[in-house]
């Protein structure tokens, strides 16, 4: 089974910048200690854009230096806060398309991996251009039967929060038209700051949690709130037919505890569970 790491909407700033009332880097970090400890064994980390707040040349060199510390290979992807041509110009290694897209290709054992570039530079909406949408299905073709995962930064539907959908993927019905039949694993998704899950048009997504702030769940309310809810990353588990998305909100520090399965005969008779409740309660 194929374990891939998915993260998003790092907004990393410039030393010593906070975002919104966070530290990127410090919660990157967090994030990179718990993947490197947990989850090593996994084939990639892919990040769905909004690499920097503000696209600032700065912020990218912040990022590429806290990203050497991770244990995994990582793969990025672009989001509205990006600057494309300062991007580059820091991670030179990155991969791109003929046009100069930052869009590229994984070979995986359970498929290929399409990075797409939602970046539409100077506004916070996304498209996906004649060009990239032209990459994307010369991309599909050449896989032949393979399976497909999608990894972009904005969603091409709306999620219910109306800021977001407002600044969702512009040429939607483009990009269902291409997709249309094709065998499509899933869709790894950003932007919208919330883990969210669904489908659209017989296409399974996920979005995920900021590692910064988040979006407050205000569905229809006319007024965005952001909250300081836990940062996320994803845990992706790809087999035969199958993907599993596990949300892990890793800066959590509360207390765990060992959990031991409850004897199916004590849902038979209530004297018997309420006594094996008294004994077992947390705390005692």
């Amino acid at each position: 089974m194929l374990k891939l790491i998915h993260l998003t909407d790092l907004h990393f700033t410039p030393p010593g910048i906070d975002h919104l009332g966070c530290q990127p880097r410090r919660r990157l970090e967090e994030a990179i200690a718990s993947i490197n400890a947990e989850h090593g064994d996994a084939a990639w980390v892919v990040i769905t854009g909004d690499l920097a707040a503000l696209g600032q040349r700065a912020a990218y060199e912040e990022l590429k230096a806290c990203l050497g510390d991770l244990s995994v290979p990582y793969r990025l992807c672009l989001g509205n806060g990006d600057h494309r041509g300062r991007f580059r110009e820091v991670f030179r290694d990155v991969q791109c398309d003929e046009a100069g897209f930052a869009q590229s290709v994984v070979e995986t054992s359970a498929g290929r991996l399409l990075l797409l570039d939602t970046l539409a530079q100077g506004v916070h909406w996304g498209e996906l251009c004649e060009d990239r949408l032209a990459w994307l299905a010369h991309q599909i073709e050449l896989g032949g039967a393979a399976p497909v995962f999608l990894f972009m930064h904005h969603p091409p539907f709306p999620i219910g929060i109306k800021l977001i959908d407002s600044l969702s993927l512009r040429n939607a019905e483009r990009l269902a038209a291409l997709l249309d039949e094709k065998t499509i694993g899933h869709m790894f998704l950003g932007h919208a700051h919330r883990p969210v899950a669904g489908s659209w048009r017989g296409i399974p997504f996920t979005i995920l949690r900021s590692t910064v702030s988040q979006f407050a769940l205000r569905l229809d309310s006319d007024r965005p709130i952001r909250s300081y809810e836990a940062p996320q990353y994803a845990v992706v588990l790809i087999g035969e037919g199958q993907v599993v998305v596990h949300f892990h909100d890793y800066s959590y520090e509360g207390p765990t505890f060992e959990y031991k399965p409850v004897p199916n005969v004590v849902v038979d008779d209530e004297m018997q569970a309420a006594d094996f409740q008294e004994k077992n309660a947390i705390g005692r």
